[in-house]
């Protein structure tokens, strides 16, 4: 999988440091070091900021900038992907509204990633799945906290709709603010990302010991390695509930 390390990250040079000959996930909301991301990554996909928005309490309405930025984006050659503007904790009307905006379709599909909330209905998922190749998993809803019992049983019972009898995937999926290596080495993804560099290397109580890095470049290395150690199963097995049967347990007990 591909690991996208959320810019920006401070100092500049703990920026290089986390995305140097990797990949970075640069957000509308927050697009600063954005030339740091074309000139020392091997690619960098583009974020929508609507989580960022959200979480402000100032949603985005006007996508219009958010195209316009996409465009100029898709024609530098480490462009990976864009994801499609989304209402987080919205109705799926709304967000399919959104999908049916998207410029770019037919030739240019691959430009941008649906994104799937897991507060969503499953049907929803499986016609996203069969009409684009990468489709984004975002939690939200009752599933915004990620790690919870009831959140490892929505993305069970996502899965089984992503997935083939065998647990192939039917397509691509990217997991959103989904790096931690506990979720990466359980599920297909075809990558993820995150901000737990940036969020994390300048928290000093963290950092203590002996043997802590002197610099916070030093610090976003050691993360960077932690968070890319792991890789995701090409298949996805039902049977990797028994890796953590205390979560599951509580889980199946739970109404989806």
């Amino acid at each position: 999988m591909i690991h996208f390390h959320g810019l920006p990250i401070t100092p500049e040079k703990a920026a290089i440091a986390a995305i140097e000959n990797g990949f970075a996930f640069v957000s509308h909301r927050y697009p600063d070091q954005l030339g740091i991301a074309v000139e020392y990554s091997k690619g960098f996909a583009a974020d929508n900021g609507a989580f960022s928005a959200w979480k402000s309490g100032n949603p985005i309405t006007d996508w219009t900038p958010y195209y316009q930025w996409v465009e100029d984006l898709r024609r530098i050659h480490k462009f990976q992907f864009a994801i499609i503007p989304d209402v987080i904790n919205g109705t799926e009307k709304q967000n399919d509204d959104l999908i049916n905006q998207w410029p770019w379709r037919g030739a240019n599909l691959a430009i941008g990633l649906p994104v799937w909330h897991l507060h969503e209905s499953l049907s929803r998922l499986e016609r996203l799945s069969n009409e684009w190749p990468y489709i984004a998993l975002g939690s939200s809803g009752q599933f915004a906290q990620i790690g919870t019992p009831h959140w490892w049983n929505r993305m069970a019972q996502a899965m089984a709709v992503l997935c083939d009898s065998g647990g192939r995937p039917r397509c691509k999926f990217h997991g959103l603010r989904q790096l931690a290596p506990d979720l990466t080495v359980r599920f297909p993804y075809a990558s993820g990302d995150s901000t737990d560099i940036a969020q994390n290397i300048g928290i000093d109580s963290k950092w203590t010991g002996a043997y802590q890095p002197e610099t916070k470049a030093g610090r976003a290395q050691i993360l960077r390695h932690r968070i890319e150690s792991r890789q995701s199963p090409i298949i996805w097995h039902p049977d990797h509930r028994a890796i953590q049967p205390h979560l599951f347990a509580q889980a199946d007990g739970e109404a989806a």
